[in-house]
């Protein structure tokens, strides 16, 4: 609804308000006169009445009365009238005529009080008042009451009773009514043409200055105000066209200039200047941040920029960013800000359970009761994200709270958040490829498992935050009994379609999250990622068992097979640190190897003396 409607509405609903004040007015003052000229007349009709009982009693005609009462009810609006005798008239006169007695309760209430009663009807049909008015006996009136009534001064003598009918002065009434309210609608409909004819063109001008405004705000300021208003309307018109023109050419495209530098801005207004500042300043930070990352020597260091980022920048408390592998679906914990993760185990091993993962898309815990299946705390609000760096590696940003108002807080900073990880992208995927061309120096040529020089890098980078995590590792340290008579025997050849055979076995019986490496000559060591002991041991004889069942051709005519000793150690039971387990594991594999060979051996705390003479 516009302003001139608005103000139009306003002047008409306050002058039909004034309009219905006065009519109601009128209308209840009309009323109240009606009453009391009607108990007024009521009063004279009952003057009457006593004057001329008083003359029929001196004249010595009261056997006439009740003609006369009858010629008074006759008179023009009286429905009925009567009179009734007091206790003390009728003891010194008799009961009089039949139609003398009390009627109602008001008949009696005016006998024994002495005072006049009304009681006034209104109904749809008409309207009706009821008057009893008390006769009071008198020595002071002419003639004497007391001269003919044997009772004291003030004695009640009777009452006379009437009914009016008054419905022709309520008639009377809303007529004059009508014609007042039907004088005011005239007044209204003139007043308000009146109105609407003076403030229209300055309406006009409000609601064009209105719309200008609020494109202005969006940045559009090519809106012109088109009016018809002379004198110095026009030239406040001509002015502010002129104004809007020269902002249009200096801030109208700076907006969407500066939304190529910086996409998805999370501005909370809409005023192109202050997002002008507020972009500006965005990109400036971003930019600072891109330079930075683009030294960082590693992945490492530019995922604890990102860290940084996000807990210090966007004061995020409570925040854990994984690594996704999309090729195996499995993602690795990069950092969490403190305890657990409130994601599922599962989520780890099989990144189709983890819902941002899956759908490519944010997941805001404050948009449906438990909408992540995989959340291990419903009570808590939550926002995942996803950020896809290339075909094969994204980002999983997992941010909690303990507040619903938190939560969306948090959200208003998620496109801003979104920046930084599109500014980080490029530099991600540059140290993935060299990270790629440095995995290719960390793995064993013949088996294509990983070698020992990457176990010790792994290990001095991931295994702090495992343990950190509470994440367990089973360590298998596997060897093939009598390798070195394989090939003094049958030559290297046949050694190394062994070796391969080996690594083959062990990569069919692990899952993609465990990590096989050929950790020297015929040695080889397994890190199993969080399995139970009795699953690490299973797994173990599994390997034992499958090996021990393949065969491997020398020649055309002869093939052999080959046994291994296993010896097994478990992270956090065993030790603290991932460097001994691996040790207890080897000493667990000499004592399987002293013992008879071709056996899974698990490392035990008497062992470890033992160990020491090998």
């Amino acid at each position: 609804m516009n302003t001139n409607k608005k103000i139009l509405i306003i002047v008409a609903l306050m002058l039909i308000s004034l309009a219905a004040a006065t009519i109601i007015n009128i209308g209840l003052n009309f009323r109240d006169y009606a009453l009391k000229n009607s108990i007024e007349k009521s009063k004279l009709i009952a003057k009457v009445v006593r004057d001329g009982l008083t003359s029929h009693m001196v004249n010595g005609i009261m056997d006439k009365r009740a003609d006369f009462i009858k010629n008074l009810s006759n008179v023009k609006d009286i429905e009925d009238l009567w009179i009734v005798r007091s206790d003390a008239v009728r003891k010194q006169y008799g009961q009089g005529f039949k139609n003398e007695v009390l009627r109602d309760t008001i008949d009696k209430e005016v006998i024994k009080t002495g005072k006049m009663v009304q009681k006034f009807v209104e109904e749809a049909n008409g309207a009706h008042l009821r008057v009893t008015v008390p006769f009071i006996a008198s020595s002071y009136d002419t003639p004497d009451c007391t001269s003919c009534h044997n009772v004291a001064e003030g004695t009640v003598l009777g009452a006379v009773s009437m009914e009016l009918d008054i419905s022709s002065v309520r008639e009377a009434g809303a007529y004059t009514i009508l014609r007042i309210f039907l004088l005011n609608l005239v007044f209204i409909i003139i007043a308000l043409g009146v109105t609407r004819y003076y403030i229209k063109p300055y309406m006009g001008l409000f609601e064009d200055l209105l719309t200008m405004i609020k494109k202005a705000h969006t940045g559009d300021f090519t809106h012109k105000i088109n009016s018809n208003i002379k004198g110095d309307g026009a030239l406040v018109v001509e002015q502010i066209n002129n104004l809007f023109q020269k902002m249009q050419e200096t801030f109208g495209e700076l907006k969407n200039n500066l939304n190529t530098f910086v996409s998805r801005a999370n501005l909370s207004c809409s005023d192109p200047l202050y997002e002008a500042k507020a972009i500006i300043h965005e990109l400036a930070d971003v930019y600072k941040f891109k330079h930075t990352i683009e030294l960082d020597p590693s992945r490492s260091a530019l995922y604890n920029r990102l860290v940084y980022v996000i807990s210090h920048k966007f004061e995020i408390e409570h925040f854990a960013l994984y690594e996704v592998d999309k090729v195996t679906n499995t993602r690795v914990l990069l950092y969490i800000s403190e305890g657990e993760s409130f994601c599922d185990e599962s989520t780890i091993h099989d990144t189709n359970r983890c819902r941002t993962q899956r759908t490519n898309s944010d997941v805001i815990s404050t948009d449906f009761p438990n909408l992540c299946e995989n959340c291990t705390k419903q009570d808590m609000k939550y926002i995942c994200i996803n950020f896809n760096i290339n075909e094969d590696v994204s980002l999983n940003l997992s941010i909690s709270a303990k507040t619903e108002d938190k939560i969306n807080d948090i959200n208003q900073n998620i496109s801003s958040i979104r920046n930084y990880f599109e500014a980080a992208k490029p530099v991600i995927e540059s140290r993935i490829l060299m990270d790629k061309l440095k995995d290719s120096s960390l793995r064993d040529g013949m088996t294509g498992l990983y070698n020992r020089r990457f176990l010790e890098e792994y290990i001095d980078s991931t295994m702090v935050q495992a343990v950190k995590s509470n994440i367990r590792y089973s360590v298998l340290m596997i060897d093939i009994d009598f390798f070195k008579m394989v090939n003094d025997t049958h030559g290297h050849d046949v050694g190394d379609i062994i070796i391969k055979g080996l690594s083959e076995t062990l990569i069919s019986n692990i899952r993609e999250i465990d990590m096989a490496i050929r950790y020297g000559g015929e040695e080889f060591i397994i890190l199993l990622h969080n399995p139970s002991v009795k699953k690490a041991l299973e797994i173990a004889e599994k390997i034992r068992a499958s090996f021990q069942a393949r065969s491997f051709s020398i020649n055309s005519h002869e093939s052999i097979s080959k046994t291994i000793s296993i010896g097994v150690a478990h992270l956090p039971e065993d030790a603290d640190s991932i460097w001994k387990v691996i040790k207890f594991a080897d000493t667990a594999l000499y004592v399987a190897k002293d013992s008879g060979r071709n056996k899974v051996i698990e490392f035990k705390k008497e062992m470890f003396d033992l160990g020491e003479s090998y």
